[in-house]
């Protein structure tokens, strides 16, 4: 790579400079565990288990959308377990942009950082989006733009006041979705045991539903591999505790005990809700167009069911884009301070704040909202397809950077057991997570749902790559990694 590999006490005192650096910049540790755990959930817990759960047991079957949530959650773990020893070494924001740049080399840095700071814009158009549209069921004479101006307006101020208010609002606003998440897991478990008093009619019991007409798995296993693909993408926001890493106090702590506890909360919550949702309702007459948990509630007969689950989804959606803000922002700072952006996005309030950047990351979110009304089958078609394609290039990058890392730290001296946190039966796990994740894009070739994600999002990449070398030269950007 051209990269010079540090001893061991090089590396202990680039991993001291690293955090010196982060808490020097301007930007504020100001967040605690509780609130990178919230930022996660609330990356996480969003639209694809809300909504496109319902998606996922039609075509993969009861049983077969279980255990495709059980896949997303390994992978999730193996990523998760690859950048917690990456975050506690590089607790920088932005962090993404640093692991690659360092380890893989500058230019992969800067398409990750682009790739996922694309990926979140794009999503914050499609989020102020939806949640307009779903106020009309209360409020049908005022406009969808109106909603999304109003929402906007509350997520930047929330991401402009500071990164501790931005952590708080986020807290309790996933703290909403994992209530509703929990209800369904105990009061729906709890029916399907034979405890429903206020259900009308037959309430099915548990394991019924698996065993359909067609077998277990009535579209083949076929069917349980393209789902795989979209609970990955369900999955993503994972990752949002890296980008925090730079505004965290005591990231050594803090972090490591922020992954463990996210990863066992999204296994619980994701499999114990698809469970739930597959054992309740038939998997041939599950609606793609109504929240699975809506039907649930409803079966249970929980009033005002709909109207419930309308304001928890809307929840969800804003907790997504705040998290989504915070994180285009963040990554804009990151490219800046690494030379790679303009130095205007380095730019901070009293606060902390890159104000700049927080501009810049809402007007891309903004572009993307109009371009999703102007021209819905054309810029908007290219820019979520490179949205989805960009949560798994953004893992396996991760997971690259984790596995050059360690080789390069143990090549060089370095004693494993002095690291903070190490990710375990290295390098089974990272080779494992890049493996699943390159299967899960060959796949999406076979899907005509999913494939313009690869029409779309390799070229983006290469274009990236081409952009950097072009704009900074290749033996420019090796000088200035090797300074770093």
């Amino acid at each position: 790579m051209g990269l010079s590999s540090p001893t061991k006490a090089e590396a202990s005192a680039t991993e001291a400079q690293s955090a010196t650096a982060a808490s020097t910049s301007g930007l504020r540790r100001s967040m605690e565990a509780r609130h990178l755990v919230m930022i996660a959930m609330g990356g996480v817990i969003g639209s694809g288990l809300f909504v496109s759960s319902g998606y996922t047991i039609a075509t993969a079957g009861p049983l077969g959308a279980v255990l495709a949530f059980l896949i997303g959650a390994v992978v999730v773990y193996l990523v998760m377990a690859c950048l917690g020893e990456l975050a506690v070494a590089f607790p920088v924001s932005g962090a993404f942009h640093i692991y690659a740049a360092r380890t893989i080399g500058p230019a992969t840095g800067f398409a990750t950082a682009w790739l996922y700071w694309l990926c979140w814009a794009v999503a914050l158009g499609s989020e102020f989006t939806a949640a307009g549209l779903l106020m009309q069921r209360w409020f049908p004479g005022v406009d969808v733009w109106i909603w999304c101006f109003v929402f906007a307006t509350v997520l930047f101020t929330l991401n402009a006041i500071s990164s501790r208010v931005f952590g708080e609002s986020e807290f309790w606003f996933a703290l909403i979705k994992v209530a509703a998440v929990v209800g369904l897991i105990i009061l729906g478990g709890a029916a399907l045991t034979g405890f429903h008093p206020m259900a009308t009619g037959d309430y099915p019991t548990f394991g019924e539903n698996f065993s359909t007409p067609d077998g277990l798995f009535p579209n083949g296993f076929t069917g349980v591999f393209v789902t795989c693909l979209a609970v990955f993408y369900a999955f993503s926001g994972s990752e949002l505790i890296g980008v925090a890493a730079g505004e965290t106090a005591n990231p050594g702590a803090n972090i490591p005990k922020a992954m463990r506890t996210t990863v066992i909360r999204l296994m619980i919550f994701f499999v114990g809700a698809i469970t739930v949702i597959a054992a309740t309702i038939p998997y041939e007459k599950v609606s793609v167009d109504e929240s699975p948990f809506v039907t649930v509630f409803s079966m249970l007969g929980i009033p005002y069911a709909a109207d419930i689950m309308n304001f928890v989804i809307i929840t969800a959606l804003l907790s997504a884009g705040n998290c989504g803000l915070f994180s285009c922002a963040r990554m804009l700072f990151s490219l800046a301070d690494e030379g790679h952006a303009p130095q205007a996005f380095k730019k901070l309030t009293k606060r902390g704040i890159p104000l700049v950047a927080l501009c810049v990351s809402m007007l891309g979110g903004l572009a993307s909202l109009i371009s999703s009304v102007v021209a819905p089958a054309t810029v908007y078609l290219v820019l979520v397809s490179v949205a989805g394609f960009a949560t798994v290039g953004v893992w396996m990058s991760i997971v690259a950077s984790h596995f050059i890392y360690r080789r390069t730290f143990v090549r060089n001296g370095g004693d494993v057991n002095s690291l903070p946190y190490k990710a375990p039966l290295f390098p089974l796990v990272p080779i494992l997570a890049f493996a699943l994740c390159v299967v899960s894009l060959i796949g999406i070739a076979f899907d005509p749902n999913q494939v313009t994600a690869l029409l779309f999002g390799v070229p983006f990449v290469g274009a990236c790559y081409a952009f950097f070398y072009f704009k900074y030269g290749r033996r420019r950007s090796l000088k200035k990694a090797l300074d770093a």
